[in-house]
């Protein structure tokens, strides 16, 4: 039998304290062991809170780690430099993006379909009072809905 433990750690700073240490200590496993493998997998995502699963089998002791990909608007932050979205969307403007960086910003995400990744951004953007080369990210959504940006999206 598994168990699966979904946490939420800050990027390359995981430790045997809560909630990873109590939740470890009754499957057996040997707790500084999984701390360092998680350190190790999301070592890339410093500074950002990064969802983790652990699968742990309760009989080999064996377990195994999947790190998922932060929230959009933590990898937004992030590429911005801020602490936090605006108060007011729609009203305050905290920054501004390049279409470039919300390309990358989605390529981070993942999947198959890029243009849906960039709409999705551009959705987060607009909840947190960011423009995109200027624009309201609505806007940029409407000229790729057009066209206007099919050579970027390759």
């Amino acid at each position: 039998m598994k168990a699966r433990i979904k946490l939420l750690v800050e990027g390359g700073k995981a430790n045997p304290g809560p909630p990873l240490g109590p939740a470890l200590g009754p499957l057996g496993v040997n707790v500084a062991q999984v701390v360092q493998k998680i350190n190790q997998e999301t070592a890339k995502f410093s500074g950002m809170k990064v969802p983790v699963i652990l699968t742990v089998d309760r009989k080999t002791k064996e377990f195994q780690i999947e790190v998922g990909s932060p929230p959009v608007s933590v990898l937004v932050k992030k590429e911005l430099g801020l602490e936090k979205g605006a108060k007011t969307p729609g009203k305050e403007t905290v920054g501004n993006l390049s279409l470039s960086q919300v390309i990358r910003i989605a390529k981070q995400k993942g999947g198959k379909d890029l243009r849906a990744k960039v709409k999705e951004v551009l959705g987060t953007c607009k909840s947190m009072g960011v423009t995109v080369e200027g624009k309201d990210p609505v806007e940029v959504q409407r000229e790729i809905e057009e066209g206007r940006y099919e050579e970027e999206l390759k």
